[in-house]
């Protein structure tokens, strides 16, 4: 970052990095946007209008604290400290200011745990229960492979440093596989792109094993020595021959059977899959079944080969309730039902909201609920932030944070294996501060006295270091260090020893016949009577130029993102009248929001698309997650945003 007279006037990477070599993505290029924008928070407000209105008047630190600490020692008086909810999420996405902090009080108080569920819940969960943690092969290493299947991820706008390595797989020859119900930038700059029907990746997945164990190119040996319960998984295969997985996924059954061939012949293969096709009834199911797939094509013994999603398995920094630190024992709610928690929560009812990294009043599903819940006057709701979100248009008290260039922090990714240095650049406009000084303060102005609750942030640096055998002096003077627990060049998994309770890969959880890899249908998508309703199956996925719900408010990114549009299949499209440009209501029971149409043939008839991240403040008051339901899918308690059928038609009054 370039700073001049104390202000960031560009911001670049580090070209030395071995991992982004210098490169930003289209999220963070224009971060420093943000950091003096006309609605940058410089002071901490308290609420005079109604909930939702967004009207406030300054107030100072003391004050808006203290306010903070009588509220909710007078909700640990009346209902327990579990009528407290710390809503925490990744905003800063840095080990010191995401949730050390809030973790160390509100465990210390005993408030409600909020349990992350929302992002990669049924990921993680298939997993743990398949692989034993998120590890992998090495994205470093992915261009060692001769077929690369990218699996259910836009690498080119959420993972665009993966790239480089892709690129160099196909330098070597190797041939590359969008495998995504959309035709995504990625999917257009691959060597071939698997258009499957959305929620139907196991049956896919499936289907691929049993090309594979028809020809006889499975590794038995591997199998034999390194996985538990093949038998059972190979039974199942036989179950999925290539017409019955075909016609699940609404695939040509030679586009099935071309792929398998050249995956039972193409050694290593990289299978690089991510989070978008994990929100869905049967996510579960579909990634243990991908994960499945290396251990039946032997390709974990060689470097390069095997499946990844993200890298913190693999990863020795930690962050760590205290020792020393006392923490009750509190009931846990997870941070996609918060609609759930604010409206139906009993025994004690949520009273007292903490937000902070987060914006659900945006971001969660069953938007509607949320909001309804957030609007009680009842509860007394507080959030940090950088700006006025939807949500901190529904607080009692808004604190201003700093931004990223404007703390110190401690990053890691989830898709390389590096842990990064970062440390103020610039002073803080106005009062902001760190999310941990407003917890070391709030901790203060509720007489939480532990010297735990007071660490400052280079002690927190240093706890968070400590399992890598890193300082925060050697970190700060290189940058950055590898964590991950191999090295480079290295086939992690060759002979087995997966964090598994077995060592091996677990074809089935704990050894049960029963649970083998299956083809698990979703909730919505699966429903052929409730598709006579709603025809349309919604993805709603990531872009180029928005991180959920942050950079929402930003000109340059809105200008590049546009407005809310839906991408429609022309037959679709068609048979409702619409043509590009026009303006549609999308709804189902639970909602509705506008959006523009555009007739593309990168969908598939029946299935739509558009994007998520929007702020219902700056989109009409509603957005996508006005469609989207509550409900849980098969493996994680994980969120369903792509489970999801709505009916599209011409708006009744032009925006």
């Amino acid at each position: 970052m370039t700073v001049r007279d104390g202000r960031g006037v560009s911001l670049a990477g580090a070209r030395d990095h071995p991992f982004t070599r210098g490169a930003l993505c289209g999220k963070v290029s224009h971060y420093l946007d943000g950091l003096r924008a006309p609605d940058r928070l410089l002071h901490p407000l308290r609420r005079v209008g109604a909930k939702g209105e967004g009207r406030f008047e300054e107030t100072t630190w003391d004050d808006a604290l203290q306010l903070v600490a009588d509220r909710f020692e007078e909700t640990i008086d009346r209902y327990g400290a579990e009528a407290i909810l710390p809503y925490i999420s990744g905003g800063t996405l840095g080990k010191i200011q995401m949730a050390m902090m809030p973790e160390r009080l509100f465990g210390y108080l005993g408030a409600s745990r909020s349990v992350d569920t929302i992002c990669s819940a049924a990921t993680s969960a298939a997993f743990d229960t398949t692989l034993g943690g998120g590890v992998g092969f090495d994205p470093e290493d992915l261009d060692r492979a001769n077929l690369v299947l990218l699996w259910g991820t836009n690498t080119l706008s959420t993972n665009v440093h993966q790239w480089r390595f892709v690129l160099g797989a196909r330098e070597r020859g190797a041939h590359i596989v969008a495998i995504d119900p959309i035709r995504t930038e990625t999917a257009r700059n691959c060597d071939e792109h698997v258009q499957l029907f959305p929620g139907t990746d196991a049956a896919l997945a499936l289907g691929l094993m049993h090309v594979v164990v028809e020809l006889g190119a499975h590794d038995t040996d591997w199998l034999g020595r390194h996985a538990v319960g093949w038998p059972a998984l190979q039974r199942r295969i036989d179950e999925w021959p290539v017409e019955r997985a075909a016609a699940v996924c609404q695939l040509d059954p030679a586009v099935l059977r071309s792929l398998g061939e050249r995956l039972a012949t193409s050694r290593p293969t990289a299978i690089r899959t991510l989070l978008g096709l994990q929100r869905h009834g049967g996510a579960g199911a579909a990634v243990r079944a991908i994960c499945a797939i290396p251990a039946v094509t032997g390709d974990w013994r060689h470097v390069g080969g095997g499946v990844l999603a993200v890298t913190w398995g693999h990863s020795q920094i930690a962050v760590e309730h205290p020792s020393d630190l006392p923490k009750t024992e509190a009931r846990g709610i997870d941070n996609s039902r918060l609609a759930e928690a604010l409206t139906t929560t009993d025994d004690p009812p949520v009273k007292a909201l903490f937000v902070m990294n987060a914006n659900p009043a945006a971001s969660c599903p069953a938007l509607g609920r949320v909001r309804a819940g957030l609007a009680r006057e009842d509860l007394f709701t507080v959030v940090a932030d950088h700006r006025l979100t939807d949500t901190a248009d529904f607080a009692d008290v808004v604190l201003p944070a700093t931004a990223g260039p404007e703390h110190l922090d401690v990053a890691t990714g989830y898709g390389h294996h590096y842990v990064i240095w970062s440390e103020p650049a610039v002073e803080a406009p106005g009062e902001c501060l760190p999310n941990t000084e407003i917890i070391r303060r709030l901790a203060a102005a509720m007489g939480c006295d532990h010297p735990r609750l007071s660490d400052s942030d280079f002690d927190l640096a240093r706890a968070v270091l400590k399992p890598a055998g890193i300082t925060p002096e050697q970190l700060r003077t290189e940058g950055w260090a590898r964590v991950a627990n191999f090295e480079r060049g290295t086939a992690p998994f060759a002979e087995g020893g997966f964090p598994t309770p077995s060592g091996k890969v677990e074809l089935t959880p704990n050894g049960d016949t029963a649970g083998a890899v299956d083809y698990v249908p979703s909730h919505e998508i699966s429903d052929e009577q409730l598709a006579q309703r709603f025809p349309l199956v919604l993805i709603a996925a990531a872009g180029r130029f928005l991180t959920n719900s942050t950079f929402a408010a930003s000109g340059w990114h809105l200008k590049k993102t546009g407005p809310p549009r839906i991408q429609l299949h022309p037959d679709d499209a068609a048979s409702r009248g619409l043509d590009t440009g026009d303006h549609v209501e999308v709804s189902n029971d639970r909602g509705a929001f506008s959006a523009e149409v555009v007739v593309t043939d990168d969908t598939r008839p029946g299935v739509a698309f558009t994007q998520k991240s929007y702020w219902p403040k700056k989109t009409g008051g509603t957005n996508v997650n006005s469609t989207t339901a509550e409900r849980d899918a098969d493996l994680g308690r994980a969120p369903t945003f792509h489970d999801n059928r709505v009916q599209v038609a011409r708006a009744t009054i032009a925006r």
